[in-house]
């Protein structure tokens, strides 16, 4: 279970560093929508791109 806990953590941390998820720069609900939407969409996408090379 811990271990399923860190892999999670870790992506957490990474949309929170890495992506901007922790602040938002945009005021409104749907800009804050967007913004977590693309963070995540990004990562996702990294992870594909990774899994295909």
């Amino acid at each position: 279970m811990f271990k399923v806990l860190k892999l999670i953590e870790a992506k957490n941390s990474e949309l929170k560093h890495r992506h901007g998820y922790d602040i938002a720069t945009s005021s409104g609900l749907l800009g804050m929508e967007l913004q977590g939407d693309m963070a995540i969409f990004t990562v996702n996408l990294k992870r594909i791109l990774k899994l295909i090379k």
